[in-house]
């Protein structure tokens, strides 16, 4: 691990404080840490920071990240997180941000993320949406509510790559099961920012908001590769395609 951030705690509230007092404890019980690049975070100032999606267990390993890194993360998740008994009001109260996807009100994540961010804050995106389809778990192409707040914000995007989390949970597997011991090694990375310039000043347009969405997304794949000692694929995984073309054999095959 390398040396991690020094000096005081941000001023954390009493809902994340109780979320630290929960996870907190319970990673370093059940989990190791091999975290590096921390770096790379700024202390201060809004940002965007992207992560690769492998497990539902690596928010754990984010937040706690970006905790050790000293600032406070307000990570976009699925509306129906936010509903949960119990879990879901200490989630919203903790200042995370609810995604509402293909509803009146899908605009408000974005929204309340570029507030954010004005604000000074951290926040954190998965822009692929989704846990990774990948069957070798890099990451795949990403959606652009990313760019488009850094865009918007002029705030820096910083690129974390983590792994280890689809050891804990495997998300894909045919029972639920979590694997809490032997205990296992989180890693994570954080890459410096993302060159954004060669779009920023630009009209943003669905095109550019593309362009700079594949620039982020290869910025986490190589910090990915990185922390796997690996090289990420030329042209990651594209959902969208796959299941374009899966609908397209389905239909041949009527």
């Amino acid at each position: 691990m390398d040396s991690r951030h020094t000096g005081p705690r941000p001023r954390r509230g009493f809902w994340f404080g109780l979320v630290v007092a929960i996870v907190k404890p319970f990673m370093l019980v059940f989990t190791k840490s091999d975290f590096r690049g921390q770096q790379n975070v700024p202390r201060t100032g809004g940002l965007v920071f992207v992560a690769n999606h492998i497990s539902h267990f690596d928010p754990f390993v984010i937040g706690f990240y970006i905790w050790e890194c000293r600032r406070i993360p307000r990570l976009l998740g699925k509306a129906s997180l936010f509903r949960l008994p119990i879990a879901g009001r200490i989630i919203a109260s903790a200042g995370q941000i609810p995604v509402y996807r293909e509803s009146a009100q899908a605009a408000d994540a974005f929204r309340d993320a570029v507030a954010a961010v004005q604000r000074g804050e951290c926040v954190g995106v998965y822009p692929e949406g989704t846990i990774t389809r990948d069957p070798d778990l890099w990451p795949m192409s990403g959606k652009t509510g990313a760019a488009r707040i850094a865009l918007m914000t002029g705030c820096p995007v910083i690129p974390i790559a983590n792994w280890g989390a689809q050891e804990v949970f495997p998300s894909y597997g045919r029972r639920f099961r979590i694997r809490l011991l032997p205990r296992r090694t989180m890693q994570a990375t954080a890459g410096a920012p993302v060159d954004l310039d060669a779009f920023r000043g630009r009209p943003i347009t669905a095109e550019l908001l593309q362009e700079a969405t594949d620039t982020i997304m290869k910025a986490v794949a190589a910090e990915l590769g990185e922390l796997r000692g690996e090289t990420p694929p030329k042209e990651l995984f594209d959902l969208r395609r796959a299941k374009a073309d899966q609908q397209r054999e389905d239909e041949e095959n009527r």
